[in-house]
């Protein structure tokens, strides 16, 4: 969430009301920031430092919260699913303010998984145009062969788009299976299973290992941990958030 922001966003965003009937609000002479009667709806505002009231009721802006979880097999991307045995949410023992998942991995996808309540920061993590790398171990059936990797590196069409150039690496091979490394910039659903299974080479296992600069090493399956000051300060930097 932007922290400068003309008045009548900044109420909509804290969800006092739409855009227009914001606008309505502060006219009508109902809106306070930091003590003093606001008419103007371009007036601009700090929503993390301002104390904006409506009618006397005072907004309230969430602390930032940022986590990294190691997401085990078997548990759903989400922050509230009834049909799902076992959410994120189950796991993650922070429960002072409401975040989400920054990307989704598949119900039998393990590995990282960086979650916040910083929509800003979500919004670059997430759209390709900022290129993000995420890194992933994964396990596929049959020994790969060079020129496969390099056509699927170059990108390929899936459902009448082609892939954004990626990354393969061999990190070993045994009879009948091959373990790689693959680092992408986009997050497709489903992305990695449908790129081999294209090819010809079903995928065994994904695991992601990294998410921009935040590294897996380390943390056990199951288990989430808050971000240190210089990792948060390291993925804003990647993203572009100032």
């Amino acid at each position: 969430m932007t922290k400068n922001l003309r008045l009548q966003v900044a109420l909509a965003q804290l969800g006092f009301a739409s855009r227009r009937g914001a606008a309505e609000i502060i006219k009508a002479g109902r809106v306070k920031v930091d003590g003093q009667i606001a008419f103007k709806p371009g007036q601009r505002v700090n929503i993390e430092n301002s104390t904006i009231t409506v009618d006397g009721r005072s907004s309230y802006i969430q602390k930032k919260v940022y986590l990294i979880l190691n997401k085990p097999k078997g548990v759903v991307t989400t922050v509230k699913d009834k049909y799902a045995g076992q959410t994120i949410v189950d796991l993650i023992k922070q429960k002072q303010a409401r975040i989400y998942p920054v990307g989704r991995l598949d119900k039998d996808t393990t590995g990282l998984l960086f979650l916040t309540n910083d929509g800003e920061l979500t919004y670059r993590l997430t759209h390709p145009k900022f290129g993000i790398k995420k890194l992933y171990q994964i396990c596929v059936e049959g020994i790969t062969p060079g020129n496969v990797l390099k056509r699927l590196e170059a990108g390929i069409i899936l459902e009448a788009k082609k892939t954004y150039p990626c990354k393969i690496r061999v990190i070993s091979k045994a009879k009948d299976t091959t373990m790689l490394e693959i680092e992408l910039t986009e997050g497709r659903k489903r992305q990695i299973k449908e790129m081999f299974a294209a090819v010809g080479y079903p995928v065994l296992s994904i695991k992601r290992v990294a998410f921009g600069p935040l590294k897996l090493a380390g943390l056990k399956s199951g288990l989430s941990r808050a971000l240190k000051e210089q990792e948060i300060r390291e993925l804003k930097k990647v993203a572009g958030v100032i």
